[in-house]
């Protein structure tokens, strides 16, 4: 197996919203596991997010507005703990696992720019097992969500939209990808890393193409990775 997927730190977010710019972080999870998949340390924030949750988030994560400012941490104290939280796998050399990235990522920048907080800067190496299987099983028909791509690597997903359970079962989809593609990853994060970028940017562009032939002439696919 690629020796990068041994040691991985997960990272997921849940939030008010898909707009990176202006959705605002409502539970986290950081986590690192072993070459095995189990989780060896992990920290869990509940955040009151400061604006309403949209009733369309709450129906995905079953987080409500009341529940977060009742239950939650301040937002810039959270957000300050977890990029900090980011910053100890990242500074070790441990890949950190997102699926599809840039979101989690990108939208956690804005975050901690809005509070003030120094952001991560150019976080690598990344894993994001979106970007990987689409480039390793590029003709695989159906979807690409989390749940789906945990179903095709028989993971077990308990309680998709939860930050916990989409982080670790992301993380366990990476360490799959690695066993199933051994023989066409290469054997560091750093190399891998520096694929994905490729890979994404030739992702957007090829979805670029399609949308601009079938249904807006105009579309504008954004291939930035792992950040936007």
């Amino acid at each position: 197996m690629s020796n990068w997927s041994d040691t991985l730190a997960v990272f997921d977010l849940e939030t008010t919203g898909i707009d990176v710019e202006t959705s605002r972080i409502v539970s986290a999870t950081v986590a690192v596991m072993d070459a095995m998949g189990h989780v060896t340390e992990r920290t869990d924030w509940l955040v009151n997010p400061g604006v309403d949750i949209p009733e369309q988030a709450t129906a995905v994560h079953k987080i409500t507005t009341q529940h977060a400012v009742d239950n939650g941490r301040n937002a810039a104290e959270a957000v300050a703990e977890i990029v900090a939280a980011l910053r100890v796998p990242l500074e070790l050399g441990i890949p950190l696992v997102a699926y599809n990235a840039p979101y989690d990522l990108t939208l956690l920048n804005r975050e901690a720019l809005r509070y003030g907080i120094a952001p991560l800067v150019s976080p690598t190496p990344v894993i994001d097992p979106l970007v990987i299987d689409k480039a390793v099983d590029r003709y695989r028909k159906g979807k690409r969500t989390l749940e789906a791509a945990s179903a095709f690597y028989n993971v077990v997903l308990d309680g998709a939209h939860d930050s916990g359970a989409d982080a670790i079962a992301a993380g366990h989809v990476a360490q799959a990808i690695a066993r199933v593609h051994a023989a066409t990853l290469p054997p560091t994060a750093a190399e891998l890393h520096d694929l994905q970028v490729t890979w994404s940017q030739e992702q957007a562009d090829s979805f670029q193409s399609y949308m601009r032939r079938e249904r807006d002439p105009q579309f504008v696919a954004n291939g930035s990775w792992p950040e936007r």
